[in-house]
């Protein structure tokens, strides 16, 4: 955001000055010709008024004393009788040339004013010219023309554009130094309640923007973010202790009935009933033991382990092996030796345990579960859980890692839980739950990565 301030406030002060000194240093060089042809010219009328009475008595002009106090380097000056020959030149010797074929003396000798610029190719130069007519009772008796190199204003106008360019330099570099202050005074404390967003998106409930100094908008901002993260913890905290209290308090009488159900002696036409009461209990069991997974890994910053993914990977396949076979369902592994990866402790396990218990669900007889490890190019380790079950959409997918949520016309007995268990455990260890379409678009893989281990 500092760059792009600071860039906006030169852009604007750079057209600003554009839009001034451009013109400033047109106007400059455009009075500076046009000052040089005016002083030319009353030069050039000054001599006319000197030769005037010599050319009207066709004699010629002595003006050896005028060209020796003309010290304008480089100038000439030129006059020429009715015919256009010259009678007079401060540069060459030989007279008589013939200079009416001149544009500038053909105009004089009409009895009109001639001035501009041109290039010599003679003097390699750019000269400025004034060619006046030499007249008297309206008879017109010769011409003087002045020409003289422009290299003097050039230079002139060229060391003017110089110092307006270091002038605009000089306020760039003012800009972008007052600009830069007034930037970050905007930027850093807008950056300030982002980082505090950041750490509060992340899962720290104690990130606060705090003090901030800078605009007052930002300020308020700041203000209403840290009010706002204080509801949102209250709100999170009430929710945790109900979901902790309320599954610590269900556990107590959920084991007393199923000790009661189980002590139970019930008759043959009673013992499904007992069964499906029985079966009930469990479910409530196990939901009840998610919702105290999901309750800890909320309630505080859990403990991460360097741990081995390929060694638990290989210990949860053999305890799931004899649960896999009587579902008459293959269960697979393909792990290295050693994968190590930085993870909750104890979260690979109930990750590997979720996604298999998962995956027996809805895997069909006959076919094959297989979990796999890798190790990660930039370090940890890569977990997949592929089934060849009837697998997800895409926005079925985009759902599954909600709580409670199962799709819709599921028979399954799950609740719900089981991926929004693993998303979690995968996040407060700093990796990351995917799901995919499994090979060839039949079932579903499920894909977490672990962070790199932090030990040597």
């Amino acid at each position: 955001m500092t760059r792009r301030l600071l860039l906006t406030y030169l852009t604007i002060t750079a057209f600003a000055l554009i839009v001034v000194v451009v013109p400033l240093g047109l106007t400059f060089a455009s009075r500076e010709r046009t000052q040089l042809e005016i002083d030319v010219e009353r030069d050039a009328q000054a001599v006319a008024s000197l030769v005037e009475d010599d050319l009207e008595n066709s004699r010629q002009p002595d003006l050896r004393s005028i060209f020796a106090d003309y010290d304008v380097q480089g100038a000439r000056i030129l006059v020429v009788d009715e015919q256009g020959r010259s009678v007079a030149d401060s540069q060459r010797q030989d007279l008589g040339r013939d200079y009416s074929t001149r544009p500038e003396i053909a105009l004089a000798l009409d009895g009109e004013r001639a001035t501009g610029s041109r290039r010599s190719k003679t003097l390699d130069a750019n000269l400025v010219y004034v060619a006046i007519p030499v007249a008297s009772d309206g008879q017109i008796h010769g011409a003087v023309r002045i020409t003289l190199p422009s290299e003097t204003v050039d230079e002139r106008v060229r060391n003017t554009w110089v110092r307006l360019a270091a002038l605009s330099g000089v306020v760039l570099v003012a800009v972008a130094g007052v600009g830069l202050l007034l930037a970050r005074s905007i930027s850093r404390p807008i950056r300030q309640v982002e980082e505090a967003a950041h750490r509060l998106a992340e899962g720290d409930l104690a990130a606060r923007a705090g003090e901030v100094h800078g605009p007052p908008e930002v300020a308020s901002l700041a203000r209403q973010f840290d009010v706002t993260a204080d509801r949102l913890a209250q709100v999170v905290e009430v929710q945790r202790r109900f979901v902790g209290d309320a599954s610590h308090q269900l556990r107590t009488p959920l084991t007393a009935l199923r000790l009661r159900l189980e002590t139970m002696q019930p008759t043959d036409q009673d013992r499904p009933r007992v069964e499906a009461a029985l079966a009930e209990t469990d479910r409530l069991s196990r939901l009840v033991q998610s919702l105290l997974t999901i309750a800890r890994s909320d309630a505080a910053q859990p403990e991460l382990a360097d741990v081995d993914v390929a060694a638990i990977a290989r210990e949860r396949h053999e305890a799931w092996e004899p649960v896999a076979e009587r579902a008459g369902v293959a269960l697979a592994v393909r792990v290295p030796g050693s994968v190590l990866a930085r993870a909750v402790d104890g979260g690979v396990e109930q990750i590997l345990d979720n996604l298999v218990s998962n995956a027996l669900d809805v895997a069909p007889a006959g076919t094959t579960i297989t979990v796999a490890v890798t190790a990660r190019p930039v370090g940890g380790a890569q977990l997949t859980v592929t089934d060849e079950g009837p697998g997800m959409t895409a926005d079925q997918r985009q759902q599954a890692t909600a709580r409670f949520w199962r799709p819709a016309g599921s028979t399954s007995s799950g609740s719900g839980l089981g991926l929004a268990i693993v998303d979690q455990l995968a996040l407060s260890g700093g990796g990351e739950l995917a799901l995919e379409d499994g090979p060839d678009a039949v079932g579903l893989c499920a894909r977490v990565t672990f962070a790199p281990p932090a030990g040597p």
